[in-house]
């Protein structure tokens, strides 16, 4: 009796602390105090060691204040799905394939009946039962505005051949499809139906969202329409990759994705989660689980990024997306000491350079040589941006995060780097983001076998390759692509390549040294260069003659043997 007792008062507790984040003004009973100051008493009063009156009995003798505070709770809970589920809607598509999608996850078998899913796009059935020519899936969304707007994430209706939407009320219309921005998974589809059967959400400002504030998600998990589920901001500023990493080529980010403990199952994408005054702070878009069930985390796309991106499906049916042009990783303290920096040193460190892009035409550097940390591999040695237009960059989030907030397609912005330990300025005028590019190629292997060891990874020229790196188109040699830490390569200053180029359908690095001769003997070939150096021992020191940008050099190595 006493443990279900003091549960009772502490959910008492708890809900006051609720109604204030809600800005309710409440004050616990002087009963409720007197019984956290003094428990063991209280209950024994409250309750007694051998009570036996039914467990309702226990709420009066707590006072109506308390009765009062629950009824308050609740009512302000129930206000608010009032107030927000009109503008919710149902989001039922097809798709070319088989299976139920709910929210881009697929959940092929459902313990319960889904009625009503449409059918195909040409109102027929399939002859052959064995054959599923579509595929359906569900989805939550919301009205915009009333024009017949209405928003979800990219993945609810990417590749849908026909769209529904179902209102609170259960009147079904079809939607046509306005604009999509996959890289911040958002969409846009439209209604016709009157005005005045639309109510659109209300718009918060998700910059002033806190931790610990009252979280309340309105969806369609599993296509049970109409739900309402509860909990807390639990963190803020996390990124969430955008749809289009599911797929090959380059990657993009969701900043500032705002996670919550709210209970989101596949289904809920494309709701909404709102505050305490029922305004939207952000769409839910996905759960981090390992059942593909509510596990707790929750991640939402920022009602800013939505304003932001919004008016441009609307009017365009896209989204131009400031591009910087490079892939890269925070600058953790065993990235930092590879580089000969101070290993509290924090930055995001420039892996790639993609060509012909802002930071390419900048002259931004990526990384050039290989070092293994905890047994994988990691690239280093290109520049380390610390910051932009001013303001820290402790890592990649907070690149990625003031270059979808701050900036803009066309805008010049001033990047701080640290290039070989110096710090120095690079101006960058952003562009928009291209299409996707080729999965890159492997660099063929250039180790040596054997005890003697250079420490380096390359790919024979040819004259692709050669044009791209504006040498003449018959120039032969092993272009290096990757110097391994600490190896021979590495203490004589050799370079690997940073930047990737699109050849033959096919992405490779450039940038790097050309080796063309070894002790005078032209290199043709990586293994022209393999054979070569087996004829040393580790110790000798050998001299490569390369081409390094543009300009003929020689680097003496002094070989040794592998670790």
């Amino acid at each position: 009796m006493k443990k279900n007792s003091i549960t009772f008062i502490s959910m008492i507790v708890l809900v006051a602390m609720l109604l204030t984040a809600c800005g309710v003004s409440v004050q616990v009973p002087e009963q409720i105090s007197s019984l956290l100051d003094n428990p063991g008493s209280a209950v024994g009063q409250a309750v007694g060691p051998t009570a036996t009156a039914a467990p309702a009995q226990a709420a009066p003798m707590l006072g109506t204040e308390a009765s009062d505070l629950l009824a308050a709770y609740q009512g302000t809970l129930t206000s608010l799905y009032e107030q927000v589920s009109p503008s919710v809607v149902n989001i039922r598509v097809l798709v070319k394939g088989g299976g139920l999608s709910l929210g881009g996850g697929q959940l092929p078998e459902l313990p319960f009946e889904l009625p009503g899913m449409p059918e195909s796009p040409d109102g027929e059935e399939n002859s052959e039962p064995d054959v599923q020519p579509y595929g359906q899936g569900l989805g939550s969304g919301f009205v915009w505005d009333k024009e017949g707007h209405i928003i979800t994430n990219n993945h609810v209706v990417d590749g849908a051949e026909k769209i529904e939407v179902v209102f609170s009320d259960g009147s079904t219309v079809q939607a046509e499809l306005v604009g999509t921005d996959p890289d911040s998974d958002l969409a846009v589809i439209r209604v016709d139906v009157p005005a005045d059967q639309l109510q659109p959400v209300q718009i918060a400002d998700s910059d002033l969202v806190k931790v610990g504030q009252l979280a309340i998600a309105i969806g369609n998990p599993f296509g049970l329409e109409g739900t309402m589920t509860v909990g807390i901001v639990s963190a803020l500023g996390r990124t969430l990759p955008a749809s289009q990493g599911l797929m090959s080529g380059p990657t993009y980010s969701i900043p500032d994705i705002i996670q919550t403990d709210a209970p989101i199952n596949p289904g809920n994408s494309g709701g909404v989660l709102v505050d305490a005054n029922g305004q939207v702070i952000g769409v839910t878009a996905a759960i981090e689980s390992t059942s593909g069930a509510n596990a707790g985390i929750g991640f939402v796309i920022p009602s800013n990024i939505v304003r932001r991106v919004v008016p441009s499906l609307i009017e365009n049916g896209s989204f131009a997306h400031p591009y910087l042009g490079i892939s890269g990783s925070d600058l953790i303290p065993d990235l930092a000491t590879a580089m000969d920096l101070d290993s509290n040193q924090r930055g995001a460190l420039v892996i790639e350079v993609n060509p012909n892009t802002p930071a390419d035409k900048a002259g931004l550097r990526g990384s050039d040589r290989q070092v293994t940390i905890d047994g994988q591999e990691a690239r280093v040695g290109g520049d380390v941006i610390v910051a932009i237009d001013g303001q820290t960059v402790n890592d990649m989030d907070d690149l990625i995060a003031y270059l979808g907030k701050s900036t803009v397609v066309g805008q010049e912005v001033t990047l701080t780097v640290l290039r070989d330990g110096n710090e120095t300025e690079v101006s960058v005028t952003l562009e928009a983001r291209p299409g996707q590019a080729a999965p890159q190629a492997e660099a063929e292997a250039a180790q040596t076998s054997g005890n003697v060891w250079l420490g380096i990874r390359g790919q024979a020229m040819d004259s692709a390759l050669a044009e791209a790196m504006n040498l003449d188109s018959d120039q032969e040699g092993v272009l290096v692509q990757q110097v391994e830490a600490n190896s021979p390569a590495d203490e004589a200053g050799l370079r690997g390549s940073f930047k990737p180029v699109d050849l033959n359908g096919e992405q490779v690095l450039i940038g790097g040294d050309v080796v063309t001769e070894l002790n005078g003997e032209a290199v043709t070939s990586v293994e022209a260069l393999r054979d070569g150096i087996q004829k040393y021992q580790p110790g000798d020191e050998v001299a490569l003659t390369i081409i390094r940008d543009g300009e003929q050099a020689e680097v003496i190595i002094s070989l040794s043997e592998r670790p």
